[in-house]
């Protein structure tokens, strides 16, 4: 599925799952490699994503956090490193390239050697049975695996919105509130992180005439 049949999909879903009030925050280190978190863990955070509070605020006229999440994006090399796959990936199962590198983000901050407490594994964070979690430690087979995953979803499901949901909260979960977004403030607000990141990813991948697309709530 291409960037122009995902943008109807995609303005639906940030309509809806901007509903949930989330935040991304991250800084990049001395080394060049970015942190990204839910809330702020340490002083060194920064707001990237989401609606800064009064007292938190932003200076007017300052650049939005979220340029120095795009650009880290554009040219860390455990990035560059996975961009073939992504854009294989991409092609091989008809998932938008800046979808995929939203949920990376998201989800692994592109460690590719990440396993969560829960055992989800690799960039995508896959659940998976113990025996074939080693393969999917491999980036290749990891960011095959979730789009092959994704594209499932969004065909069953039919919008980006309940299609992350499912991926976050389970298929089953979705299925019981009749296909649509469950009422799970951790799902709503992972689905809606993804959803600006890849937002804000397919604003500078689009061609300059496409940036003055404007997505109206109804």
């Amino acid at each position: 599925m291409r960037i122009c049949a995902l943008l109807p999909l995609l303005a639906s879903g940030l309509a809806l799952a901007g509903a949930a009030r989330a935040e991304l925050w991250g800084y990049v280190d001395g080394a060049g490699v970015a942190h990204v978190a839910a809330r702020p863990l340490n002083s060194r955070y920064s707001l990237v994503l989401g609606t800064p509070s009064a007292e938190q605020g932003r200076v007017p006229g300052k650049q939005d956090g979220s340029q120095g999440l795009l650009t880290w994006l554009e040219f860390a090399p455990e990035v560059k490193s996975v961009q073939p796959w992504l854009r294989e990936a991409a092609r091989r199962h008809g998932v938008d390239m800046e979808l995929l590198k939203a949920i990376i983000t998201v989800e692994s901050g592109f460690k590719a050697d990440a396993v969560s407490p829960r055992g989800a594994v690799g960039l995508m964070q896959i659940m998976a049975p113990a025996e074939q979690a080693a393969r999917l430690l491999d980036p290749r087979a990891n960011v095959h695996a979730g789009a092959a995953q994704l594209a499932r979803l969004i065909k069953r499901f039919g919008r980006i919105d309940v299609a992350l949901a499912a991926w976050n909260a389970g298929e089953g979960r979705v299925a019981r509130h009749g296909g649509q977004m469950p009422p799970i403030p951790e799902t709503q607000a992972h689905v809606h992180l993804v959803l600006e990141l890849y937002w804000a990813l397919l604003q500078r991948s689009l061609p300059a005439q496409a940036r003055q697309l404007r997505i109206h709530s109804s």
